[in-house]
């Protein structure tokens, strides 16, 4: 009995349980309506599933923005007890300097400022000059410990805080520039914060002044009313709508414009904290900037101390690089068009981030509300077994592969440098400043002072231009000798084809930077074995990388010895699959040996040789370790790549977020040729 011959009872009917009945005697089944086709997904009905999404989206993205609210709150009000703190740090430093930083001055000085400090606060004097404890008001330094007294090996650590204050000093005023933080603050176990100035006189740095806060009050955490309720009163108002209206449509566009009351309602409410925090935050620091001005005249005409310069407490409210923020008037007051500025800064970032929380909320809810929800949920049951085998490589995929993707793209947007590694991204944010200076820089080259062209080898367009040309030169060189190869090494009858195979396999299969460093050494100038070989013919060596044409060539050389193999086993595989018929066949018809090259072996050899191009463009286009071992970018930098430059800012230059601008745009070329070579080769598809 034949696969098509309707199946046999035992009686020699047709088996009634296999026969398909007509659509109208078929049972209903609870799967029968595919919702691929229009048909309902099975689970709650479609209204419940809308209420439910906005139930998710709106909960999600609410509960995301009292977390960051909270945050910032929280963020806020640190910067403004350190604020004030410094301000009370920069006024005694200023009192200490004028003291000479060190003696009776200094000491009264430090005991005249503990009487206005809040209780829990202490302050030391350090004078670098015979390592000495000046003054100090610890609990600690009482008893035998008592200043002034040199410094313990224990308190090592002070004495090396102070140092790197003066280092980063010094080597601010050689650059002439704001590199090295001149302040430190350090978190304290008991909550509270230790900072740290350098202590200048005439010019130089001769002590440091430390002072250690009482433990701050928590911050106020913004209360969960307003998250209820514009949590609530949406769904309310969506689950009164969701019986009125019928229509599955009407019902989605309700519960959208319900999120977006709901999310506008709380953003508006955010707004108006942060607002609030931002406006009591300079307020409390132009009062302790005043509070402190007092203080400090006092203690100048107390301890008869010189009253020139004149005091500048304009400049006490200052950043880790004690330059002055200029939030806040010399005088103490709050400047109003600084202080708008300021709020504007805030409420910038406010609105960008409910943006992004409005996206994703909105995916959310149409992903639940149109059904995405029910439909992968059925289709996770359905094939579990199946998503359990490919789990793990699906969490090693995201955790090798996706993460550090998508962060580095998220590190473009950032100013992060070494400097700066350690602060939130949010601190360092800059938007698609990065790409501008990247994109925008046009100067590819300008005339010198004696009008000879000079070219300006760190431009994108540039390193993209010599990178076009490095890819191109490197790939023809690949095929056109591979395939050559490939061509002699299928001659029938070849004598020791074996040994060939392998001799021409061996720069492929060893190791590209041992091999590039063997070729490095090959262009040496005084012992590299090609400038022997042009001295035995009479020539002269070559400073092969002293001009960027022939460090070009040595580059092209060593990758060209490299990249051959590949195409040569490719193309030989794909020879070797040709079927000798068709070479027989155009014998016959009188094809010449080009004829049957151009008519048989490259339309047979496109479908394997359009792939291995596209990945050998890739690879040379990121071929980091010839460039990096054998030129290193010499001459000046005139024969880096794309990749080579990306990580020289990242790990020469520090500039991370830099780098990784750079890096997405090299992955946005690479992905953009590949799709149009992809589109227009139509090699990779199947026939």
């Amino acid at each position: 009995m034949s696969a098509s011959d309707p199946q046999q009872t035992g009686d020699g009917r047709e088996g009634v349980a296999d026969r398909p009945l007509p659509e109208s005697e078929a049972p209903p089944s609870l799967h029968s309506a595919d919702p691929r086709k229009g048909g309902q997904a099975p689970g709650a009905p479609r209204h419940m599933r809308v209420l439910a999404g906005l139930v998710l989206a709106l909960g999600l993205v609410l509960a995301l923005a009292h977390g960051l609210l909270s945050r910032t709150v929280e963020d806020l009000t640190v910067q403004r007890e350190d604020r004030r703190a410094l301000v009370s740090l920069h006024a005694l430093t200023d009192l200490v300097e004028r003291a000479e930083g060190s003696g009776d001055a200094a000491r009264a000085v430090v005991s005249a400022w503990q009487d206005q400090m809040r209780a829990g606060s202490a302050v030391r004097v350090i004078a670098f000059s015979g390592i000495k404890l000046e003054a100090s008001t610890f609990p600690e330094d009482v008893g035998d410990k008592a200043a002034p007294r040199r410094l313990a090996r224990e308190e090592k650590p002070i004495y090396d805080r102070g140092q790197r204050l003066r280092t980063a000093v010094e080597t601010n005023q050689e650059e002439g520039g704001a590199r090295k933080a001149e302040l430190e603050t350090e978190l304290l176990s008991n909550g509270g914060r230790q900072v740290s100035a350098p202590v200048e006189v005439d010019g130089s740095v001769v002590g440091m002044v430390e002072m250690a806060t009482a433990p701050q009050a928590p911050a106020p955490k913004p209360g969960l009313g307003p998250l209820l309720l514009w949590w609530l009163v949406p769904l309310a108002a969506c689950a009164g709508a969701s019986f009125v209206v019928r229509k599955q449509g009407l019902r989605v566009v309700a519960s959208v414009v319900a999120f977006a009351v709901g999310l506008g309602g709380y953003a508006a409410y955010s707004l108006r904290t942060l607002e609030h925090e931002v406006r009591e935050s300079q307020e409390v620091v132009a009062a302790q900037l005043r509070t402190m001005a007092e203080r400090a005249a006092t203690v100048l005409a107390e301890q008869q101390l010189p009253a020139e310069p004149a005091l500048r407490p304009g400049h006490w409210d200052a950043d880790e690089f004690r330059r002055p923020l200029g939030l806040v008037s010399p005088a103490g007051e709050v400047d109003a068009a600084v202080l708008a500025e300021r709020v504007e800064e805030v409420a910038s970032g406010v609105r960008r981030t409910f943006g992004g929380l409005a996206v994703l909320g909105l995916a959310v809810l149409l992903f639940i509300g149109m059904g995405g929800l029910a439909r992968t949920v059925e289709t996770v049951v359905e094939h579990r077994q199946a998503y359990l085998y490919i789990a793990p490589a699906m969490v090693g995929m995201l955790v090798l592969v996706f993460f550090p993707f998508f962060y580095g793209i998220t590190l473009s947007f950032t100013d992060s440098n070494l400097y700066n590694s350690s602060q939130p991204l949010s601190d360092t944010w800059v938007g698609l400043r990065n790409y501008v200076e990247i994109l925008g820089d046009f100067t590819i080259a300008k005339r010198g002072s004696d009008g000879a062209l000079v070219f300006n080898y760190l431009n994108f367009y540039y390193t993209l231009f010599f990178t076009v040309v490095w890819t191109v030169t490197n790939v023809a060189i690949g095929v056109s000798v591979g395939l050559g190869l490939a061509l002699i090494l299928n001659v029938q009858g070849l004598a020791m084809r074996p040994v060939y195979r392998v001799l021409l396999i061996l720069p492929w299969a060893m190791p590209n930077y041992i091999t590039a460093l063997i070729w490095k050494g090959m262009f040496h100038q005084q012992f590299g074995v090609v400038n022997h070989v042009i001295r035995m013919f009479g020539g002269q060596g070559l400073a092969w990388f002293d001009s960027p044409a022939t460090s070009f060539l040595t580059a092209l050389t060593t990758n060209g010895w490299l990249s051959f193999p590949f195409m040569m086993v490719v193309s030989l595989g794909a020879l070797q699959s040709i079927p000798a018929e068709l070479y027989e066949a155009a014998r016959v018809d009188g094809a010449s040996r080009w004829q049957q090259f151009t008519a048989i072996t490259l339309p047979a050899l496109k479908p394997a040789l359009v792939p291995a191009v596209i990945l050998s463009v890739v690879w040379t286009f990121n071929m980091f370790n010839i460039i990096f071992l054998v030129t290193d970018g010499e001459p000046g930098g005139s024969t880096e790549i794309l990749v080579t430059q990306a990580y020289k800012y990242a790990f020469q230059r520090y500039r991370y977020g830099y780098a990784a601008a750079y890096s997405t745009v090299i992955f946005g070329i690479l992905l953009l040729y590949s799709m149009v070579q992809n589109r227009l080769s139509r090699a990779t598809e199947a026939a």
